[in-house]
């Protein structure tokens, strides 16, 4: 009876917490990382592909780090890709960053609540966009 009232009382307790408290591991006061579990292709005037993230050579693992506003990209067997944050900017419920690397431009959104992440990144001949799990470290 005392464990059941325990867990009830404990179920209650991290149910009723504000969502601010459980949202600031996203509002880019902390590192993050993030993986990457959905990927899409398109070229100009094509239907857009659905892939694995790996087989479009995207990280597997993304880790950004706010205060030195970069984002380092890795997969297993492979090196590390760093790139710089050129600009951030934080409205409600999500983080907006964006820079350039390897000719293309690319746009980072984070919600700031569930630390999803969507990315996409284009030049003038395709799109690639990716979507990602983050974690605060």
């Amino acid at each position: 009876m005392l464990k059941t009232l325990g867990a009830t009382v404990c179920a209650i307790l991290v149910c009723s917490m504000p969502s601010w408290v459980l949202g600031a591991d996203f509002d880019g006061s902390k590192p993050l990382l993030c993986a990457t579990i959905d990927a899409h292709f398109c070229d100009v005037g094509e239907i857009c592909y659905r892939t694995l993230p790996a087989f479009l050579g995207a990280p597997q693992f993304i880790r950004i780090n706010f205060a030195k506003k970069s984002i380092i990209g890795s997969s297993r067997g492979s090196s590390q890709r760093t790139t710089d944050i050129r600009y951030m900017e934080s409205s409600e419920g999500q983080l907006l960053l964006q820079g350039t690397e390897l000719g293309y431009g690319w746009s980072v959104v984070l919600d700031t609540k569930t630390g999803t992440m969507s990315a996409a990144l284009v030049n003038r001949e395709d799109v690639f966009v990716l979507f990602a799990a983050c974690t605060a470290q």
